[in-house]
Formats: C-alpha cells, sequence, structure tokens
C-alpha cells in the first residue's frame, strides 16, 4: 500500500490487475479529490480560414510568443500544439475565469487575423496537476 500524509491514497494492484496494470483506487481517495478539484477554462484551437495563406506562420510565431509570456505569468498553465492533420491546432488550460479567458482569446494576433479559431469551455482539475518532465 501507499501512503501519502495518513490515509491509503490508493495501493497497486496486485491481486486484481487490470490488463494495463492500473492502480486500485479506492472511494475514499476518490472523494477526497473530488473535493480538491477546481475550475479552470479549456480553449480549443482549431485552423481559421487564413491558416494557409503566406503570412500565418509570422501569425502564429507572435502567438506562442504571446502564449509563453501568459505561461511565465500564471494565466496560462499548460499548452499544447495539436500536430497532426486533423484542422485542430492546440489545446490550453487557462487559470482566469471562463470571461476573462474569453477576453484574452478575443486579443490573441491569431485569432484576430482568422489564422485560427477558438471555443471556451469550463472544466475541472486538480491543482498540481502537471506534464511528466522530459524521459531520462
Amino acid at each position: 500500500m501507499l501512503r501519502a500524509g495518513g490515509p491509503v491514497m490508493y495501493r497497486l494492484c496486485r491481486e486484481r490487475c487490470d490488463p494495463w496494470g492500473m492502480a486500485d483506487i479506492t472511494d475514499e481517495f476518490m472523494r477526497e479529490m473530488r473535493g480538491k478539484a477546481r475550475g479552470y477554462s479549456l480553449v480549443l484551437l482549431r485552423r481559421g480560414a487564413r491558416y494557409s495563406e503566406p503570412d500565418a506562420g509570422e501569425i502564429i510565431w507572435e502567438h506562442g510568443r504571446r502564449n509563453h509570456s501568459m505561461r511565465a505569468d500564471g494565466r496560462l498553465v499548460i499548452v499544447c500544439p495539436v500536430v497532426d492533420d486533423s484542422g485542430w491546432s492546440g489545446i490550453g488550460i487557462f487559470d482566469v475565469p471562463l470571461d476573462e479567458a474569453v477576453r484574452i482569446m478575443d486579443g490573441d494576433p491569431a485569432v484576430q487575423a482568422g489564422v485560427l479559431n477558438y471555443e471556451v469551455h469550463p472544466v475541472r482539475s486538480f491543482p498540481g496537476d502537471s506534464l511528466p518532465g522530459p524521459a531520462g
């Protein structure tokens, strides 16, 4: 069993493993985590009408610069460009209210230029979640 500051949080599946070897999560852990979840704003980006135009690369460069600035000040906590040909361009998770995320995206140079379109959705997640660092 693994412990984290008191109650059993979860135990590795030993007797009744699923095919993927996932941890067996207790009801107690589920209730505890549900109480820790909080709201964030999810942005979904799609290619806009001007995505393939010659100046789109420069505009997306400035969009990326702006994203890095918002990462640095803590407003944009996760940013993931989509790297396939699906028409989706990226996702972002903002640590701001929904209306502020809309204002931020309305001011995005790629959105203003028609290179990207966006949707904003309220989501819930767990403070401290993050992407794993480099392998190795």
